[in-house]
């Protein structure tokens, strides 16, 4: 795959073509055929508000998977198994979001260090399903990967569940001038690609990989939009996630809000139909942080929500406004241009990144692995350690992380916007403080299956049913001005919360009442989505804190749904009633979620 055959210049002089042969050093492509007989005609199609988002690698997720045979571990096969889905389905998520199953191939320098691409970012074909994926190739079938990939498709698809391809075009494997020429390059380097004019050799790099495609280019916009189809009419993508999406509406060099791109995404008939979600940053350009700004068909990677929550449960100061906002769909961000709460997409942790474990493991970045001295990935990680940096046999030490796992995730799926939840998230999976964990395709980044933190999966999944069993949580709009008595803060003593306790900079706590029948969404068929009452009582504070319970109504009665501090496994049942005026106690960095049934 590399060597001087694959580059497009010689290498002594690279002002001259190469007049090397690369026919035996690059990746060919294949006729196969499309047919296939699916079975998915009644699947199902998850509203944006009732869609939990599960974000895992096709490899990882079964390559040590006890229940998957050992010849479909790692594959599209595999995935497809039912000891896989099984876990989807008991988790409760409704959608799956891959990591990059285009074929790809890897950069030259990691295989110089006995590394790989294994995120799978550096995308070269894309109307190709990855081969190292598929069982059929790894058993000598050649093209046998598009049959396999549907399969997976469909049987997820029986089973109720959606499938978002993460989705890169804002780059190619090709990379900068001195990368191999594998296709673009070679057919119309100007046309793929985004160059400094008047120096077609020099490129325009927004990535942070080399290059950035020319999506000002009708052959490169015709190129996207016909992948795009082809993924959703021949393989049932239910929708993308596109990876450093702003570089993709660099028409004229800035991000343009009606770039080419973005308008033929909304005119298209089939594309703009799906679920289609931004990282609304890319790399390097003043305007490169483009979070809030994308047009209203649009769902966004919320960084913002990540940051403040990540700093509210480690107890640093944001301000409880800010708390309150993300909490609540961050209408600052949507609210003023005729979205919705859903066009946030909210997390914690993604694969770029800690996962939850390591969030509450580790200070630092531990990414040695990788070859560069930890050089590579962010410092700004809004992590802390609990007291031990990574591994500990502290069991105080150990109940504190556990707690602040509890506490992240309670607000990750009771936040209003669509929560994002990493894959492994839910079982306490590490990747040994790697942060940048990219290039691993090893232990460090499979699921440890047999190491599976079982109390911590059951507590997700209650929470995960918790959400999708109330529509108070999934509201479809924001809840302010008028509309502010569905949705009211309290202070700590109870009052409703006024200036001075909006401004106070050392506030670290805050009930929040949602009232589930005033005025409540409607489903599809019309029906109103009348709900219970709930509290939520949120406390970042290191000790603990007590709670009176406003009155909200005369005939409330309180019971407890999810306390985070409650690590026993079934958790405490706590049946006793309370009623405004009541005190509850929330625990150290802790949530504490009431319920209030309405009578008859």
């Amino acid at each position: 795959m590399f060597g001087p055959e694959v580059l497009g210049q010689d290498e002594t002089d690279p002002a001259r073509p190469s007049s090397l042969d690369s026919s035996a050093h690059v990746p060919r492509s294949l006729v196969v055929d499309s047919g296939f007989a699916w079975q998915d005609e009644d699947r199902a199609r998850h509203r944006t508000s009732d869609t939990v988002l599960y974000e895992i690698h096709v490899k990882g997720f079964t390559m040590r998977h006890p229940g998957v045979p050992r010849e479909l571990r790692g594959t599209y096969a595999g995935l497809a198994h039912e000891a896989a889905i099984a876990h989807l389905l008991d988790l409760g998520v409704t959608t799956v979001e891959l990591l990059p199953v285009h074929q790809n191939v890897p950069e030259s320098f990691l295989l110089g260090r006995g590394l790989t691409n294994y995120w799978g970012y550096n995308s070269i074909g894309y109307f190709a399903p990855h081969n190292g994926y598929s069982a059929a190739v790894q058993a000598g079938r050649p093209g046998g990967q598009v049959a396999e990939f549907k399969s997976m498709v469909d049987a997820l698809h029986r089973a109720g569940l959606e499938v978002v391809l993460d989705v890169v075009f804002n780059h190619t494997a090709e990379a900068g001038p001195d990368g191999p020429a594998l296709c673009f390059r070679g057919i119309d380097n100007t046309a793929y690609y985004r160059t400094e004019p008047g120096d077609p050799g020099v490129y325009i790099d927004t990535t942070g990989c080399g290059n950035s495609l020319n999506t000002g280019d009708p052959i490169t916009l015709q190129l996207i939009m016909d992948s795009l189809r082809y993924w959703i009419l021949e393989m049932h993508a239910d929708g993308f996630r596109f990876d450093l999406a702003p570089t993709l509406a660099r028409q004229a060099g800035a991000f343009d809000k009606v770039s080419a791109f973005l308008d033929m995404v909304a005119q298209d008939p089939v594309v703009s139909r799906v679920k289609l979600t931004a990282e609304p940053w890319d790399v390097g350009q003043m305007d490169s942080y483009d979070l809030g700004r994308f047009p209203p068909l649009w769902r966004e990677w919320n960084g913002k929500y990540r940051d403040t929550m990540r700093d509210f449960w480690r107890s640093t100061p944001v301000g409880i406004g800010e708390f309150a906002t993300r909490f609540a769909g961050s209408s600052d961000l949507y609210g003023t241009s005729g979205r919705r709460p859903t066009a946030s997409v909210n997390l914690i942790t993604v694969h770029d990144g800690f996962t939850l474990r390591d969030l509450v493991s580790y200070d630092d970045k531990h990414n040695e692995a990788n070859g560069e001295d930890n050089r590579d990935g962010t410092s700004d990680n809004r992590s802390w350690n609990g007291g031990a940096e990574g591994p500990t046999a502290d069991p105080g030490i150990l109940s504190l992380r556990a707690r602040q796992s509890r506490a992240m995730l309670t607000t990750l799926m009771l936040s209003f916007g669509v929560p994002l939840l990493l894959g492994g998230d839910e079982m306490g999976r590490t990747q040994q403080g790697s942060n940048n964990a990219y290039c691993q395709d090893n232990e460090i980044t499979w699921f440890d299956w047999a190491s599976a933190d079982t109390a911590l999966k059951a507590f997700t999944k209650n929470l995960i049913a918790l959400r999708r069993a109330h529509p108070v949580f999934r509201r479809r709009r924001f809840l302010t001005g008028v509309e502010a008595s569905q949705l009211q803060w309290f202070a700590p003593a109870g009052t409703p919360m006024d200036g001075g306790n909006w401004a106070d900079p050392n506030a670290r706590a805050i009930a929040i009442y949602l009232d589930g029948s005033d005025d409540p969404d409607r489903a599809e068929d019309g029906t109103l989505l009348i709900d219970d009452d709930f509290l939520v009582l949120v406390n970042s504070w290191w000790e603990p804190l007590d709670f009176a319970l406003p009155d909200t109504s005369p005939q409330a009665r309180w019971r407890v749904e999810i306390d985070s501090y409650d690590l026993a496994s079934p958790p405490e049942v706590r049946d006793d009633e309370r009623k405004p005026g009541d005190t509850v106690t929330a625990g150290p960095r802790s949530v504490v979620v009431l319920r209030s049934g309405h009578p008859g």
